[in-house]
């Protein structure tokens, strides 16, 4: 595999047209790679695998509905959220070693591909996910997870040789708006052949199991362009192992955070209501199906609801940034998720509209609620420091978000009822609301030593 130079040579970030013509191929690829791997976290982890792993758990219960991996007593609804616990734990061992292998060789694109390719196979495997196979399940879950975040920081690391800083956000933003698109053509496709499943001759589980299979396929298929049309550049070599400079590396940036403790500040309230975000996003199918008895079909449309009004949740937020600033914003996106757990709590039994109400809310705050958070945490990052303080925002995003799944798989081990786990919650948005009101924004932009926004 060509390994291109780095600094000093032609990255593709010139301004010749050759080098803009290059840049742009790369940009190119580069968000062909969320349009592959976004159909899992669509697909597989919102809407099919939850409940449908629950119900392979609940065919291998004892009479008291738990099931014994290593000895270990687990109620069969818990067991989706503890994997999911899980693979985030396992994605927090792994991710700073591939990084610190990336950074030390440059080599990010076979990483990559190993990653993308372990996710991909995982996710394809659960076709084999049939009868009482809860432990292959929970395996291949926890795989395909880890593998994901694995690859998202690898694939973010791209982001700084292929775009010059001014238009990094628009570059940033349409791998985003390709994820979406992909999720919900995919989740069509999915609703298509589930509703339709007695017309193709299939039964009810192996439309699921197909369904799950053709995210995996999806997944490494479009992850060729990616890898086609990226290019490695080499970096010169640090004489320092890749697993000790790594974790040298991230201390090293962790220690520098506090010399900047209003940006700390602001990173632990992401850390604990991002969690919360993610739990949420993670184990909706599972209330909705166990808790609410709606159906595989009233799940999908639910999300597809959601994957639309992300996108239009996300610009109506920003132009209320521009007038009301981004913290005021994400503070009122944090009380309505609250009200939307509280929602939740109270939802009626098989109401599919309710459902699809609540889908709305969670919509039309989700991308906004992340999208700000990135873009507010861009103004308190050190000059300089750009990649060391996102890799740091990246971790708490996909490798810390491990607590929300615990408690909600605690909350239902210990009572029994979804509606307790979902409301348990709440103290994620509750206690990342007071931790995010106490920083001041303004404050913390000029100890980061840059220029404050008339509005932030």
């Amino acid at each position: 595999m060509t390994v291109e130079p780095a600094d000093g040579a032609d990255t593709g970030t010139g301004t010749d047209g050759a080098a803009l013509r290059e840049r742009r191929r790369e940009q190119q690829g580069w968000y062909f790679y969320d349009f592959a791997c976004s159909v899992y976290s669509t697909s597989v982890l919102t809407v099919f695998l939850g409940p449908y792993l629950t119900s392979v758990a609940k065919a291998a219960a004892d009479a008291e509905g738990f099931v014994h991996p290593l000895g270990i007593p687990v109620r069969a609804g818990s067991l989706f959220a503890y994997s999911v616990s899980l693979s985030v734990i396992v994605a927090v061992l792994l991710m700073p070693l591939a990084g610190a292998w990336a950074d030390r060789t440059g080599l990010k694109k076979p990483l990559l591909a190993v990653a993308a390719y372990v996710g991909a196979a995982a996710t394809t495997g659960m076709f084999f996910l049939s009868g009482d196979r809860y432990l292959l399940g929970a395996l291949l879950l926890i795989i395909a997870n880890a593998s994901l975040s694995v690859s998202m920081v690898l694939y973010n690391a791209f982001l700084p040789q292929i775009a010059e800083p001014a238009e990094r956000d628009a570059v940033s933003a349409r791998g985003w708006a390709f994820g979406y698109a992909s999720g919900a053509l995919v989740l069509l496709l999915n609703l298509a052949l589930y509703s339709g499943h007695d017309t193709f001759g299939l039964s009810e589980s192996a439309a699921v199991r197909i369904c799950l299979a053709s995210a995996g396929l999806w997944w490494g298929a479009f992850t060729l362009i990616p890898l086609r049309r990226l290019r490695d550049r080499r970096i010169p070599p640090s004489g320092e192992g890749a697993v000790g400079s790594g974790w040298r590396h991230l201390v090293a940036t962790i220690k520098d955070m506090r010399r900047y403790p209003l940006t700390l500040s602001f990173l632990l309230a992401y850390l604990v209501y991002n969690d919360g975000v993610q739990t949420v996003i993670s184990q909706a199918s599972i209330y909705g199906s166990e808790e609410l008895g709606l159906d595989q079909t009233t799940l999908i449309i639910a999300v597809l609801l959601v994957q639309i009004l992300a996108v239009a949740g996300a610009l109506g937020m920003g132009r209320l940034a521009r007038t009301h600033g981004a913290k005021r914003t994400i503070l009122g996106s944090l009380a309505v998720w609250t009200l939307i757990l509280a929602a939740g709590y109270f939802l009626p039994a098989r109401s599919s509209w309710w459902f699809f109400a609540l889908a709305a809310g969670i919509g039309l705050v989700l991308g906004g609620s992340q999208a700000l958070s990135r873009s507010l945490f861009s103004h308190l990052v050190p000059r300089g420091k750009e990649a060391a303080y996102f890799s740091a925002y990246e971790m708490s995003d996909r490798g810390l978000s491990w607590l929300g799944p615990l408690v909600f798989g605690l909350a239902y081990q210990l009572t029994g009822s979804y509606r307790d786990a979902i409301i348990s919650l709440v103290i994620f948005f509750a206690l990342g609301f007071l931790l995010l009101a106490r920083v001041p924004v303004r404050e913390a932009v000029a100890a980061a030593g840059n220029p404050a926004p008339e509005r932030i």
